[in-house]
């Protein structure tokens, strides 16, 4: 073995690990503001200077969140955000898996138009690490599973500030979180890593994306409806005016989301992080708040304990929202 590769014990495979050193988040620089709340290890939303990481730290990142990241990830297609020059270089969204991947790594083929497409499925600790040694950063995972392709079992509702204020992403979690209560759905909060937060819903897989896009169509128009002046459902971002932007557009067929614990390409490697809906009025929480040097402590919090097992139909849901939009 030189000294350009280490060998990794990932489960009962070995994985070989190619230019351990490079690095792949650049340090020095300004990380930014994330928002009212701090991120990237500011408190405050103070800026702060972005620390350097290489393809050795972001592989003992993913073997170290395995166990908590595992489980989000497994029979289900993903696309690949991969950096093999780091943030600087290009950057390639990898749908298709190229044919030197080993063959012990999961595959999915699922329809696309005109044909199907195999994107890689990481079913276990090896295969994340393999991954990172590739150079991929971000796991972008499908809302479905390989077997059920067309019935997604997660809803995401995308929330979008306009700039770095954190303020109203927390207002939009408590009112969109107390909505779905309402409707009788269970439903989880995570940082992105990047600037908002997700609010994700466990579903049964018994509807499809039309049912599931237009339900979450119809629960952010219930939100900005309810809050005109801070939140929007406008795609077009010169109509949004200043407000937050309710995104649905991730609940279709072969669109992704980003998956919990996965690293951003982002400087200072934030990760997306679960969080509990009690941390909302924690005033260190921002979208950056995780980083590959602590979000494994988070993760042990389990802040999303038995929710994700929670799984609805949307029938008795869709009733109760129609009945209020009725009113």
């Amino acid at each position: 073995m030189s000294g350009d590769e280490r060998t990794v014990r990932a489960g009962s495979r070995t994985v070989t690990v190619h230019r351990p050193d490079k690095v792949l988040f650049p340090g020095g620089g300004d990380v930014g503001r994330s928002g009212s709340g701090g991120g990237g290890g500011e408190r405050g939303g103070r800026t702060g200077e972005a620390r350097e990481y290489t393809k050795a730290d972001l592989v003992d990142y993913y073997r170290s969140v395995a166990p908590f990241l595992l489980p989000h990830l497994r029979g289900r297609p993903l696309m690949l955000e991969r950096h093999p020059d780091g943030l600087g270089g290009p950057t390639f969204m990898q749908k298709n898996t190229p044919e030197h991947y080993p063959d012990w790594i999961s595959r999915a083929e699922v329809a696309k138009e005109g044909g199907t497409v195999v994107h890689t499925v990481c079913d276990d600790t090896a295969t994340l690490v393999y991954l990172a040694d590739q150079a991929c950063l971000t796991l972008h995972r499908w809302l479905s599973r390989s077997g059920r392709a067309e019935r997604p079992d997660r809803m995401v509702l995308d929330l979008d500030p306009a700039d770095d204020d954190f303020a109203p992403v927390r207002e939009a979690a408590r009112q969109a979180t107390g909505l779905l209560d309402r409707l009788g759905l269970p439903s989880a909060l995570m940082t992105t890593g990047s600037r908002g937060l997700h609010v994700v819903v466990p579903l049964g897989g018994r509807d499809d994306f039309d049912a599931v896009r237009d339900f979450a169509r119809d629960v952010a128009e219930v939100l900005a409806a309810d809050s005109p002046d801070r939140f929007t459902t406008a795609v077009r971002k010169q109509e949004r005016g200043g407000r937050l932007y309710l995104d649905v557009q991730r609940n279709a067929y072969a669109q992704t989301a980003v998956a919990p614990f996965t690293v951003r390409a982002l400087p200072g490697a934030p990760v997306a992080v679960p969080i509990s809906r009690d941390q909302l009025d924690d005033p260190d929480l921002g979208p950056r708040r995780w980083t590959v040097e602590n979000a494994v402590d988070q993760a042990r919090t389990r802040p999303w304990a038995g929710l994700m097992s929670r799984g609805r139909a949307l029938g008795p849901a869709r009733r109760r929202l129609d009945a209020l939009r009725d009113r």
